[in-house]
């Protein structure tokens, strides 16, 4: 191996590794505000990446339906779980969320699908069709088990990704689709040639890192949301709604995802079940990073990417048994130093 494949390899895993590390960050936030583990992280992915290749095509994306549908069965599960307490302002403010939301970006999609707006256009169009799907899900399937362990958590959170996989191949067909990079210019920087989309991944992965610090530094939702992560008893006791935590981490969550798939749907062929190795990836560096550290999720996600891309040159076809078996020698590294402990609140 000279320096340039050396380089060359380096630059795919950071690149890759960028997207990891955006979804690791997605999932220690869940996990640290509702210990909720989205395996379903993934699938946010796969639908953002197939919503905008879908909308560059001037074809209007089955996942408009998938979204009002998701949004009716939140509506009605919400109006069920507070049918005691909802009344004049709550349920106006939840028939916004949940009916009139959905309703505005299905109408806003059927008149700019067919039209080709631009690239800048189809992908807020896209992100802003996936990201509500998330909260939707948290307050269908997650919100009504608030107390249970976390095992129930992680059992709900494996079938609700089996029920993703599904509905994606009904609303997507079983085609990959890959759609046009933001940018063809070519970066040559020695004997590496940085294609635009690479620059866009890597400044967009920045920016939204910033972005979270800001967002949980300086405003009052952030604090309220780490006090969650904390103690959620001690929030609850202090007047925070912990319930509405769990909708905005999630709605983050779904951002994340829907984001990160129209990065690189432009780089790989994406399916309507390729989100789950990609999420599982981030997983894994969310593991690596101790599932509540967030610079230690984009460290471990980092090297997550050169691991794989370092894998896929020495031993393509094992590539996935050595970036996943890297995380066994950590859990075992972590049960021996911290040995047994009880779930907490």
């Amino acid at each position: 191996m000279d320096l340039s494949i050396f380089l060359i390899l380096v630059q795919d895993g950071v690149v890759n590794g960028a997207i990891y590390a955006l979804l690791a960050l997605s999932l220690v936030l869940v996990f640290a505000v509702t210990r909720v583990i989205l395996v379903a992280q993934g699938e946010f992915v796969a639908f953002g990446g197939l919503t905008y290749a879908a909308l560059a095509t001037g074809q209007t994306p089955g996942a408009i339906w998938l979204l009002g549908g998701l949004g009716l069965a939140a509506f009605a599960g919400g109006l069920w779980q507070e049918r005691r307490r909802m009344r004049g302002g709550a349920l106006l403010r939840h028939a916004l969320f949940t009916l009139a939301l959905p309703a505005a970006i299905i109408a806003a999609t059927l008149v700019l699908a067919p039209r080709r707006a631009g690239i800048v256009v189809e992908v807020l169009l896209a992100v802003a069709i996936v990201t509500p799907m998330a909260p939707y899900l948290y307050r269908i399937a997650f919100q009504p088990l608030g107390n249970a362990s976390v095992l129930t958590l992680l059992i709900t959170a494996v079938a609700l990704h089996l029920a993703l996989t599904g509905l994606g191949l009904v609303f997507f067909g079983p085609e990959g689709f890959r759609a046009p990079p933001f940018s063809d210019a070519m970066i040559l920087a020695g004997p590496l040639m940085i294609p635009g989309q690479a620059i866009w991944i890597l400044g967009l992965t920045l920016a939204l890192m910033l972005g979270l610090y800001a967002f949980f530094e300086k405003t009052l939702t952030g604090k309220a949301l780490r006090a969650t992560a904390v103690n959620r008893l001690g929030a609850r006791l202090v007047g925070i709604p912990t319930a509405q935590a769990g909708v905005l981490a999630f709605g983050l969550a779904g951002f994340i995802g829907a984001l990160s798939g129209v990065l690189i749907v432009p780089l790989t062929t994406v399916y309507y079940d390729g989100g789950f190795m990609i999420g599982l990836r981030g997983f894994t560096a969310a593991i690596i990073g101790g599932l509540g550290s967030y610079p230690g999720a984009v460290l471990a996600a980092l090297l997550v990417g050169v691991a794989e891309s370092f894998s896929s040159f020495w031993a393509s076809a094992f590539k996935e048994v050595i970036v996943f078996t890297a995380i066994i020698p950590v859990l075992l590294w972590r049960s021996l130093r911290h040995g047994n402990g009880e779930d907490e609140e």
